[in-house]
């Protein structure tokens, strides 16, 4: 087994859960209801393209250590941490679910991901890592103050 293979085994989780995250993202993009559809739909259409671009990097960095990427919607069901999103969501619902995904992926990274990559010296994956990392803590700082007075 290679020496970065728990490493692998990580990123294609992580890979699983930005593939959930990205169609959980379009179906709070077509669906949400409310005062504030307009401003939503636009937020979440920017956060898809944003999973998106993310699963690709993921991946590509898979590729790039020697690994093989996940790439079938039953592998990521497997090895996915996040939930799939429930029918009729309400608003606040679908704010709170995705600060909880944000959060589970966040805390996924800082205590296995980057461990992980620091054990064997992988600067570029830890990098990568801590980049997603702070962009997350972002996005729940953002959804929190969304909702904080709902």
């Amino acid at each position: 087994m290679p020496e970065n293979q728990k490493l692998i085994n990580f990123l294609n989780q992580e890979l699983s859960n930005f593939a959930v995250l990205y169609v959980k993202l379009h179906r709070y993009h077509w669906f949400v209801q409310g005062r504030h559809f307009f401003k939503l739909h636009e937020v979440f259409e920017e956060l898809y393209n944003e999973a998106a671009a993310d699963l690709d990097e993921v991946a590509e960095r898979i590729l790039a250590i020697g690994g093989k990427p996940l790439a079938t919607m039953s592998k990521y069901l497997e090895e996915k941490t996040l939930f799939e999103a429930q029918a009729d969501d309400k608003e606040n619902e679908i704010i709170h679910q995705l600060s909880q995904d944000y959060k589970t992926m966040i805390k996924e990274i800082k205590e296995t991901g980057v461990p992980l990559a620091d054990e064997i010296n992988d600067q570029p994956t830890a990098d990568l890592l801590n980049d997603i990392h702070g962009r997350f803590e972002k996005h729940v700082w953002m959804l929190q103050a969304y909702i904080a007075y709902e």
